[in-house]
């Protein structure tokens, strides 16, 4: 009588941790919940990657976020959806945990199937009971005595098995074998989904996206101030061939990446051709214009000189502001052409006066003015005057680096090679008795992947052939196929 182990509490509570994991209706709903997040993080606009390098571009971008939902959902709702960190679905800790889970239940599916695997591949049976040959059966064949065993194995051997062979009650027995360890391939696609998951939540967690504006002339850095390595950019210099004629042809940026102050790379990076360096690729992804402004007080210093990138649009016109550093004042910028094509900028300025309750600004605003190329714009009630000093434009890049991308990579050839062979290489096997009285009874078996029907049928008919050269046909076979499944 077999004796009742006592697993204690640990072993009861992994055993049921252990059935959890592999259980299909539990991958399911993991699989479930993380489509549900990626639905709110399609659904709901994310927080741009640049809102995290600082506690002032999270308040700024989650300002925006506010005033974006806050009509429709109410302040509170949306305070509620920050906390729960839906703002930034795929960097959050729900959807890391979940990827982590599923990750555990793949890797815990994986080992308790492989033992199955291997057994169904290395255990090999090569004699049947008499009752397996039965011709009432699918997939089997019987053909008249006049065939010896070594023209058998010939047969199978043409046809790509790899034969065994057994004696057992007077009677013959060969097992013919062909991709005996083609089940095995399943945990290298198993592997490769791993990984796939693996690289995702590497990349979300240690990956980093950043979209930089950069006007002519201008540097920027890649990450927060103090990061060590600190990575620089500098536009050299951009042009857009063509865009006098209101169609630009291409647009391209001349651009070097410093780390430390050394200069890592340069290149001129159009879009699809982006350069790579210090761990990560810029692309060059868009442009627009930079008026090149002086501001000065009115005794005569410099209070902001270098151009101004207009990124936003107001009524189909470049717009754009700027806060005057050391001034609790702002202006903002207009672009556009008088009816004779020249250029022109409304300058409108603005002076913060007090916070509202709700933590936005009090603003006063001023009087606009309009200057073009060289003139100056005077605000002296404000102590300041303004000279717009040419036209210049700014480059938009995106900076990416992608840590999992490897992974990803070896994921990918781990599914591919997996799937292939599992699919293009299916196994086939081959049981053939010889009776005492030399008859031969033959039960072929193969996955599903394949028409095996066919394959078997050709082999049929060299084992009829070769025994046509000594006796006439006689052949019975069972019923008609219903299935390949290996089972022995």
């Amino acid at each position: 009588m077999r004796a009742r182990i006592n697993a204690g509490p640990l072993g009861t509570l992994g055993s049921a941790l252990w059935r959890l994991f592999t259980s299909v209706n539990f991958a399911v709903l993991q699989i479930i919940v993380l489509a549900l997040l990626a639905v709110v993080g399609m659904t709901v606009r994310q927080l741009p990657g640049f809102a995290f390098r600082s506690a002032g571009d999270y308040a700024a971008a989650m300002a925006a976020t506010h005033a974006r939902y806050d009509a429709a959902l109410g302040s509170g709702v949306v305070d509620v959806m920050e906390r729960l960190q839906l703002f930034h679905v795929f960097t959050s800790t729900w959807f890391s945990i979940g990827l982590l889970v599923l990750i555990a239940s793949i890797l815990i599916c994986t080992i308790d199937r492989t033992p199955r695997l291997w057994r169904a591949s290395a255990e090999i049976r090569v004699v049947q009971p008499d009752a397996y040959f039965d011709p009432r059966l699918p997939d089997r064949v019987h053909i008249e005595p006049g065939l010896d065993a070594m023209t058998v194995e010939r047969a199978l051997r043409r046809r790509g098995f790899r034969v065994r062979t057994a004696e057992d009650g007077g009677a013959r027995y060969l097992y013919g074998d062909r991709n005996r360890w083609v089940k095995m391939a399943t945990l290298i696609s198993h592997l490769g989904l791993i990984l796939f998951l693996v690289g995702g939540a590497v990349t979300s967690r240690f990956g980093d996206e950043q979209g930089l504006v950069v006007a002519n002339g201008d540097t920027l850095t890649v990450q927060p101030i103090g990061t060590p390595g600190l990575l620089l950019v500098r536009n050299n210099g951009f042009s857009a061939p063509g865009l006098e004629t209101g169609q630009a042809k291409d647009f391209v940026t001349d651009l070097s990446v410093y780390q430390d102050g050394v200069l890592l790379a340069r290149k001129e990076i159009r879009v699809n051709d982006p350069l790579r360096a210090g761990g990560y690729t810029f692309h060059q992804n868009g442009f627009g214009p930079a008026p090149d402004l002086e501001i000065k007080a009115l005794d005569g210093s410099v209070l902001w000189t270098g151009p101004v990138p207009m990124t936003d649009s107001a009524g189909g016109l470049p717009f754009g502001t700027l806060a005057v550093p050391g001034r609790g004042l702002g202006l903002e910028l207009l672009l556009d052409r008088t009816a004779q094509g020249v250029g022109t900028l409304l300058l409108l300025p603005y002076v913060v006066t007090g916070t509202n309750p709700d933590g936005t600004s009090i603003v006063q605003e001023g009087f606009p003015l309009t200057v073009t190329r060289g003139a100056t714009a005077s605000f002296e009630a404000l102590d300041f005057t303004v000279t717009l000093k040419g036209f210049s434009d700014y480059t938009l890049l995106i900076a990416k680096r992608d840590p999992g991308q490897g992974i990803i990579w070896a994921a990918f050839a781990g599914l591919i090679i997996g799937l292939s062979i599992t699919f293009y290489f299916p196994r086939r096997r081959v049981w053939a008795r010889l009776g005492p009285d030399g008859g031969l009874a033959l039960v072929g078996r193969s996955d599903r992947y394949v028409d095996f029907d066919a394959e078997f049928g050709r082999l049929v008919d060299d084992l009829v052939a070769a025994r046509h050269a000594t006796a006439g046909p006689s052949v019975t076979e069972g019923a008609s196929p219903s299935g390949h499944e290996a089972g022995a």
